[in-house]
């Protein structure tokens, strides 16, 4: 197992198995995505309260999902890069932070849309929604720090010594909603014994949920090859795949 893990993080070697894997991720998503959108927009029935206008839980949910998701694996990558310093998880860090600060400020705009018509108000100064804000904010410090920090190693001690530090909002996301009074609704899915959603509704939710996950996926190899290539332009490797 270590043996493969040295390997996968060769850059040269990362670099070939990313390209391989790309279609095929990117094949998986596409087919998600038009499974989850017809589910979530044509099968699944209007909710007896919010009607129509739940359905915008389809995309809002797995962003926020992710949003949680892609900071884990920033912490995770930054972590494993400080300890071990294997470069790859330098380069797997710098690459989610768009990606999930992307994620972020999607979950906020389709929060703030559903907002509107539930509360009455686009925003509200709520656990969750405040937690995940300042979610954004981290993901935007590490995105400064990578582009401000001309010399790439120093760049990713600073932005995973961020991302450890913020790393503690994780949890006050997740369980704001049950620490204090908030507007926000509570667990649907994750709930201890039956998830109070019908079956019709949560089926295009985690189709739309593994959808977000396998573009994630995708697009973070895009991004990683490329940050590869620049980061190693130097080695024969490359200079060999150019000629």
């Amino acid at each position: 197992m270590w043996a493969f893990l040295q390997k996968f993080s060769s850059p040269k070697y990362f670099y070939s198995l990313a390209g391989q894997m790309i279609p095929w991720l990117g094949a998986i998503c596409g087919l998600l995505f038009i499974a989850g959108l017809y589910y979530g927009l044509f099968v699944a029935p209007p909710d007896y309260q919010q009607g129509e206008s739940y359905r915008i839980m389809f995309i809002h949910v797995p962003a926020a999902w992710m949003s949680m998701f892609v900071y884990v694996v920033i912490a995770l990558m930054g972590a494993i890069g400080l300890i071990w310093k294997i470069k790859l998880a330098d380069i797997i860090a710098a690459s989610s932070a768009p990606l999930g600060a992307s994620f972020t400020f999607i979950a906020l705009v389709t929060g703030s849309l559903w907002g509107k018509p539930m509360w009455g108000t686009w925003w509200v100064w709520d656990g969750r929604l405040t937690s995940e804000l300042i979610l954004l904010f981290l993901y935007f410090g590490i995105i400064a720090l990578n582009v401000a920090i001309e010399d790439k190693r120093n760049a990713a001690r600073a932005s995973a010594v961020l991302a450890l530090v913020g790393v503690v909002n994780i949890p006050i996301i997740h369980y704001s909603v049950q620490w204090w009074n908030t507007l926000h609704q509570g667990a649907t899915v994750s709930k201890i014994g039956a998830p109070s959603i019908h079956i019709s509704m949560l089926i295009p939710l985690l189709l739309m949920a593994f959808a977000f996950k396998f573009y994630y996926a995708t697009v973070l190899l895009i991004r990683a090859r490329a940050e590869v290539l620049e980061r190693e332009r130097n080695s024969s490797w490359v200079m060999e795949l150019v000629k």
